[in-house]
């Protein structure tokens, strides 16, 4: 009854195409990408300097300025010119375009303090479950760095446990959930109720469970707001009653965003929670990756990680040489 119908070249199916498998930047490469913003406003400037044919006083003074637009801060900016007056007359550094070196050596010196990784492996790190608590204000990618953060311990082979702490935003404890559920790490939460309660029963269940690791987020708050930098303060003790050698870690999360007001945050957070370390983030959405610079000499704490973009491995440790190529690099 029925026919076939001749089907013709148009008809055909159409042959398989090889797919090419994206080139994986590397971490250098990604780094030196997100901070294109930053470089955008530097590199310009620089290259022009560095092309002059002599180094003088009017060159060092427009670098003055190229710095402090990468926002470094006064501070850091002084010192890098007085430490590079120093280096070009004591080498007889004559060209300008080995200024760009003599710089870069210069950043990764003074930012070399801050490269201090967090090793969960190392023999100091070894009290279970270790306990890292994490603050900060609403936005600057806190609850997103927990979730990162989970997902490294797991690969270096840690149990990891979440304490939704952020009882205050309701969007919060579902973005941790996520997380949590991406993972397939335990997230313990309530609906409602007391942050340092949440953080409590979750130091007791991964006690319970043996777990290896517990990251504690809490409710984002301005360093001006007294009564809830209070609130995290108390979180702080009740951590150390349930267990008295913690908490091991207390990371700050900063948005890089906000240039010099990270020092200000920094000494606020440090003075309530007593703040062991740094994770900045969004560098890849600013022009202001040299607020570093000014976190080494005004307030330095170690930086833990560092993070240029959305993706789980965008959040890697910081290493001094390598941002500092990245930032004054050709």
């Amino acid at each position: 009854m029925f026919g076939f119908l001749k089907k013709n070249a148009a008809d055909a199916p159409p042959a398989a195409v090889e797919k090419v498998a994206p080139t994986r930047l590397s971490w250098a490469e990604r780094l030196k990408a997100g901070l294109s913003r930053t470089r955008a406003t530097l590199n310009t400037p620089l290259g022009e300097l560095f092309a002059r044919g002599k180094i003088d006083d009017e060159l060092l003074e427009e670098l003055e300025s190229t710095l402090l637009m990468a926002d470094c801060g006064v501070d850091a900016t002084q010192w890098l010119l007085t430490e590079l007056r120093t280096k070009v007359k004591k080498e007889r550094i004559e060209a300008p375009a080995a200024l760009r070196e003599a710089l870069i050596e210069l950043l990764t010196r003074l930012l070399t303090p801050l490269e201090q990784p967090l090793d969960l492996n190392h023999p100091s790190q070894n009290q279970r479950p270790y306990i890292i608590m994490l603050a900060g204000v609403n936005g600057a990618g806190k609850t997103t760095s927990i979730g990162k953060l989970a997902k490294r311990f797991q690969q270096e082979g840690h149990g990891v446990l979440l304490a939704a702490g952020d009882t205050f935003r309701a969007a919060a404890r579902e973005q941790l959930a996520e997380w949590g559920r991406r993972n397939e790490v335990t997230v313990i939460a309530q609906e409602s109720g007391d942050s340092a309660a949440v953080i409590f029963d979750a130091i007791s269940a991964a006690r319970a469970r043996g777990i290896d690791v517990m990251i504690a987020d809490t409710a984002g708050r301005l360093p001006t707001q007294l009564n809830l930098m209070e609130e995290i303060a108390k979180v702080r003790r009740v951590i150390q009653k349930a267990e008295p050698t913690g908490p091991h870690e207390v990371l700050l999360v900063l948005d890089a965003n906000i240039g010099q007001n990270a020092i200000a945050q920094v000494k606020a957070f440090d003075r309530r929670i007593n703040v062991t370390g740094l994770i900045v983030t969004k560098l890849d959405g600013t022009a202001k990756g040299g607020v570093l610079a000014a976190i080494a000499r005004q307030c330095p704490k170690p930086v833990r990680f560092i993070g240029v973009g959305e993706g789980i491995d965008d959040l890697q440790p910081f290493r001094a040489r390598e941002f500092a190529e990245a930032l004054f690099g050709q």
